[in-house]
């Protein structure tokens, strides 16, 4: 398990992480969103141990992270601004990796590469930003680290790549038990695969929830009734937002219970229609509930 304590960075006067806190369970796949500069990308280099913390600890299976060689060997990091040596063919820089792990299997790395059609012998400086984005994660991958991070996940990637790699990252996470934590701004890329998300805002986690909680817990409605009615109407419902346009009324509820449709078909309604929203519009929803404009930060 992944434990994050009252961890606070800043960069000359201005602070990237503020106090936050945070836990990551064992094999599951955890999304971080968050805007360009909300601290994604200087989360996932702390825990990793790349920078240091201004103040706060990181503790991983227990053992603090800072200098600790011991736990080198159980995460492996894929960062935003990928780097290969000039020369290095990408059997170059799976053999690098093997060096540097002992759980590392080529011949499973072999197997990525013939799925997604890479050169072994090509020099990945010649690849496209997307191929090297691939050669990244599979070398990854192929270390069967216990925890892996990969920053900005998908970018360059087109949509079948993207639709293989979340399936070998599934696997991987299902198979070895691996823990995943990735980062994205785009809720859209990460809520087929994670099994957590969190929202990464102002320097700390301002949301966070199981997705398949999310997805079951929340409903956008359309509903008419005969007569004048009113927010006060739906007072027995958990309303997060209400809005009327002529005789029809648009609400998004939280029904943990699940007795609102019931409530709602009491009422005797002209129109009711009951539908599941995206991730992306519950976030937005959750959000304006706490007081927050959804839109200025992803």
């Amino acid at each position: 398990m992944i434990k994050i304590e009252g961890l606070s960075k800043a960069y000359d006067k201005d602070k990237v992480l503020d106090n936050l806190n945070c836990e990551v369970k064992d094999n599951c796949i955890y999304g971080l969103v968050g805007a360009n500069g909300a601290g994604k990308s200087t989360l996932l280099r702390l825990i990793n141990n790349i920078f240091l913390p201004d103040s706060g600890h990181i503790t991983v299976d227990g053992e603090e992270v800072n200098d600790n060689e011991k736990l080198k060997q159980k995460m492996v990091f894929v960062p935003d601004d990928l780097f290969f040596y000039p020369s290095y063919t990408l059997m170059d820089t799976a053999k690098y990796y093997e060096a540097l792990y002992k759980n590392f299997d080529m011949v499973y790395l072999k197997e990525l590469a013939d799925l997604f059609h890479l050169d072994l012998n090509r020099k990945v400086s010649t690849f496209s930003k997307g191929m090297k984005r691939q050669c990244a994660l599979i070398c990854a991958i192929a270390t069967n680290a216990k925890y892996m991070f990969f920053d900005e996940t998908f970018d360059g990637l087109d949509p079948v790549v993207r639709n293989t790699m979340k399936k070998v990252i599934a696997k991987q996470m299902e198979d070895k038990n691996t823990t995943i934590i990735m980062t994205s701004h785009n809720l859209r890329e990460l809520e087929d695969i994670c099994d957590n998300l969190g929202l990464l805002y102002k320097g700390g986690i301002l949301f966070e929830s199981d997705i398949d909680t999310l997805k079951t817990n929340m409903y956008k409605v359309q509903i008419c009734l005969k007569g004048d009615y009113d927010k006060e109407t739906f007072k027995d419902i958990d309303v997060l937002s209400y809005k009327k346009s002529g005789s029809v009324a648009t609400l998004i509820i939280k029904d943990e219970d699940k007795t609102s449709k019931k409530k709602l078909e009491k009422l005797k309604p002209i129109i009711l229609d009951y539908l599941p929203l995206t991730l992306e519009e519950i976030f937005i929803y959750e959000m304006e509930a706490l007081g927050y404009e959804f839109n200025k930060f992803i």
